[in-house]
């Protein structure tokens, strides 16, 4: 049984995920902590739990999404995976988070484990199955559980919407068309944990979620 604390990081705001089993091994989902404050809820959490991360895991690579991948990396020597597609993004996180008046002064990191379609993330006792749907950004992965019967779409899919696909590395027809042949085939109570916003399921996406009728 995976269990699973959501936090609301930074001002975007990004949902930050910490997976976690039986065993107390753990992962982190797209840390976005960006104020000290942040960092300290999510060690503390980590702390009062006796958890044991083993894996940082990126959605994909905008900004708001691996602020806190630093903090991470130094605090538990854990090494970013994530897909390499985004590259562009994690070179220029400094050029690109000055563009909406903020500041970054920390070190990025490099991926460590490039991840891509098919491949498997474990820890503990738990096993995520990866997939791809770019569209969003040419990275951008998801992370299903079919024994939890949950999924973290990052910024693909969300409650009724989906992914931006204006910037200029986005495509929206990659994006829609990945959702639905890859997504819709998944069982309609399928738990979908999103990057930012409220829970859903591939039921309810598949009956209201306009975007993709």
């Amino acid at each position: 049984m995976i269990n699973i604390e959501k936090f609301e990081f930074n001002m975007l705001p990004v949902n930050t995920y910490v997976l976690y089993d039986q065993s107390k091994k753990a992962a982190i989902i797209d840390p976005g902590c960006y104020t000290q404050s942040e960092k300290e809820r999510l060690k503390q959490f980590i702390e009062s739990n006796n958890l044991i991360p083993e894996r940082l895991l990126n959605t994909h690579l905008h900004f708001d999404h691996i602020f806190g991948n630093p903090f991470v990396k130094k605090s538990y020597g854990l090494q970013i995976e994530a897909n390499d597609g985004d590259q562009n993004w994690l070179n220029s996180i400094h050029e690109r988070v000055k563009l909406f008046g903020l500041t970054y002064n920390e070190t990025m990191p490099p991926i460590g484990r490039i991840l891509n379609e098919g491949d498997i993330v474990t820890f503990g006792n738990t096993e995520l199955s990866v997939l791809h749907i770019p569209g969003h950004s040419p990275g951008s992965l998801l992370f299903y559980s079919e024994k939890n019967g949950v999924l973290f779409t990052g910024d693909v899919l969300f409650k009724e919407s989906i992914g931006r696909s204006d910037f200029p590395d986005g495509n929206e027809v990659a994006l829609i068309e990945g959702i639905k042949s890859k997504l819709f085939s998944l069982p309609n109570d399928t738990i979908v944990f999103p990057g930012h916003g409220p829970s859903t399921t591939i039921g309810h996406e598949k009956k209201y979620n306009l975007y993709l009728r």
